[in-house]
C-alpha cells in the first residue's frame, strides 16, 4: 500500500507540475516537442488540453490517496492512459519516422516506466 501511495504521489507531482507549466507557458512547452502555436486559439487549446487535463488528473490522484477504492481506480486509470500514450507514440514514431525524435523517445521511456510502476503498485494492493 505504501508503494502505491508513493507512486501516486510522484504521479500527482509530475502531472500537476506539467499541467501548470503547460497552462502558464504554453508556447515554451509546445516548443519542447517541436510544435509551434500559431494563433491564440492554439495556445488556449494547449492550456486546456495539456494543462487542464493534467491538472484534473492530478486532482483525482490527490483524492485517490485518501480512499483505497479510488487508489485502485487511479492506478488503473494511469495504467490505461500511459499504455494508450505509449502505443500511440510508438505508432507515431513508426508512421512519422522516429530516428531524430529525441523528445518522443524520452517521453516513451517515461510512459513505459510509468505503466510498469503503476501496474506493479496495482498488483500489490490488497484484494477487496
Amino acid at each position: 500500500m505504501l508503494f502505491a501511495r508513493v507512486i501516486l504521489l510522484i504521479q500527482l507531482l509530475a502531472l500537476a507540475g506539467l499541467g501548470l507549466a503547460y497552462f502558464i507557458n504554453p508556447h515554451e512547452m509546445a516548443n519542447l516537442s517541436g510544435m509551434l502555436l500559431m494563433s491564440p486559439a492554439a495556445a488556449t487549446d494547449m492550456r486546456a488540453f495539456y494543462g487542464g487535463l493534467q491538472i484534473g488528473l492530478a486532482a483525482f490522484i490527490g483524492l485517490s490517496l485518501s480512499r483505497l477504492d479510488l487508489t485502485r481506480a487511479a492506478l488503473t486509470l494511469l495504467v490505461l492512459l500511459y499504455s494508450s500514450l505509449a502505443l500511440a507514440r510508438i505508432g507515431g514514431l513508426w508512421l512519422d519516422g522516429g530516428a531524430q525524435q529525441t523528445f518522443n523517445f524520452y517521453a516513451l521511456l517515461l510512459e513505459v516506466v510509468s505503466v510498469g510502476l503503476c501496474f506493479w503498485a496495482l498488483r500489490g494492493l490488497p484484494r477487496q
